[in-house]
């Protein structure tokens, strides 16, 4: 039970990175700093976008998850 998740979270860790790198920078951040902020958003956001978050939340809910099953794991010594 604690390698699977230990592999999980060593998964979704990098899923998550990945995730996140994928998003558009939203401006008045350090991407602003190096021409990021110039360009300007049309409309508010795509459908993908939208996919994108729910997908992000859903993998982040799934870290979440595995780094407290495998706290819990650690604590009872099993």
């Amino acid at each position: 039970m604690r390698l699977t998740l230990q592999i999980i979270l060593i998964l979704s860790s990098m899923l998550l990175v990945l995730l996140v790198l994928l998003h558009r920078g939203r401006g008045g951040g350090l991407s602003s700093l190096f021409g990021g902020g110039v360009q300007s958003s049309l409309s508010g956001s795509s459908v993908v976008e939208k996919n994108l978050d729910r997908l992000t939340l859903f993998v982040g809910a799934i870290w979440l998850i595995s780094i407290v099953g495998t706290g819990l794991l650690i604590k009872v010594g099993v």
